[in-house]
């Protein structure tokens, strides 16, 4: 007899930032034609081992809410997204998929929101130095290795290209990679890709970038390097690692959209401290003013301007309506919050 190999993924309730967890569950073989939903049961765990329950009441209830193939295991294998529900069929106060949801549903939805995440990270060795990093020292200056290549100037390309393509054997909406301007740090982007019948709606891409995030953990686990989303990997002059966010709206697509985009950056300047709050731990290291960014204590937005909270494309600018950038986001963010807070703010719900 055949058999299905599931991988059920979910958040558990680490502080101040939520980790990754998953556990394998088997299951009577069945295709990539017939992997709905339904063929997935909800499953139990110990939530007092993941920060969710107390030992007395432990039991906590995963229920998948997104399924896609498997690269690592193969054909006929999935990883399996659950959102975490309590013993009364309430979600967890750490499902903050659950507030997305509610988001959206609120009225969100109905000005059609579209998200796309840049997400940088940084390789480690078994040595505790960023990869390609000398024992006891450090690198050349940052400069040549952005967008680099070449052995001396580019490290761990070998895991980002598995990691690309586990990605589009999985289905998920990456389109692109690159390695970043610190040594040993790159980006891959989830989001629009422009290919009809997909869609960027902030559920389906924050979906796609936590099983990313899991594949990426994964694949590094095989090549025993680890992967750190912290916002300030490494302490002094080198650029922190953040998530810069794409967002548009119905309004903001549209011949005028501009007008739209710019009464939207001051509903943001206004609700700026409240997006501060749920932009990833650690931020105030990162926003430091220096490195690309703008101080976290003040807001500021501009055309072209990548030392902004919020950045207008240059197109944008030019063709009058599209999307904008929030520079904001830390590399550790979760991107349900980060998209709830977008929807909050310029969908006004």
């Amino acid at each position: 007899m055949k058999f299905s190999k599931a991988e059920y993924i979910w958040l558990d309730g680490a502080q101040p930032t939520a980790a990754l967890r998953c556990k394998t569950r088997i299951l009577p073989y069945f295709s990539p034609v017939d992997a709905n939903l339904d063929k997935f049961p909800e499953w139990g765990y110990d939530g007092s081992s993941t920060y969710q329950a107390e030992g007395h009441s432990s039991d906590l209830v995963l229920r998948p809410v997104r399924v896609v193939n498997d690269p690592i295991e193969g054909e006929g294998n999935y990883l399996v997204l659950c959102e975490v529900f309590d013993e009364q069929g309430k979600p967890h106060a750490t499902n903050t998929r659950a507030v997305l949801r509610e988001v959206l549903d609120n009225g969100g939805k109905k000005h059609q929101p579209w998200i796309g995440f840049e997400q940088e990270y940084t390789f480690f060795s078994n040595n505790g130095h960023p990869l390609g990093w000398p024992q006891g020292g450090y690198p050349a200056p940052q400069g040549p290795f952005y967008c680099s290549v070449g052995a001396k100037n580019a490290f761990g390309r070998k895991i980002v290209r598995r990691h690309t393509e586990a990605c589009l054997e999985s289905g998920l909406s990456i389109y692109g990679i690159n390695a970043e301007v610190m040594p040993g740090q790159w980006e891959f982007q989830i989001g629009y890709r422009g290919i009809e019948g997909e869609s960027a709606d902030p559920l389906t891409i924050s979906d796609h970038l936590w099983l990313a995030r899991w594949l990426m953990h994964r694949i590094a686990e095989d090549e025993e390097v680890t992967v750190s989303f912290d916002a300030k990997p490494v302490k002094g002059d080198w650029n922190g690692a953040g998530m810069h966010t794409n967002f548009s709206v119905n309004e903001t697509r549209k011949e005028g959209g501009l007008d739209f985009i710019h009464n939207a950056i001051k509903s943001l300047e206004s609700k700026h401290m409240e997006h501060v709050a749920v932009y990833g731990h650690g931020l105030d290291e990162r926003l430091t003013g220096l490195h690309e960014t703008c101080h976290i204590t003040e807001f500021k937005s501009g055309v072209s301007d990548r030392g902004a909270s919020i950045r207008i494309p240059l197109h944008v600018q030019e063709k009058g309506y599209g999307y904008f950038e929030d520079r904001r986001p830390n590399a550790n963010a979760d991107p349900y919050q980060v998209s709830a807070r977008l929807v909050k703010t310029v969908c006004n719900v």
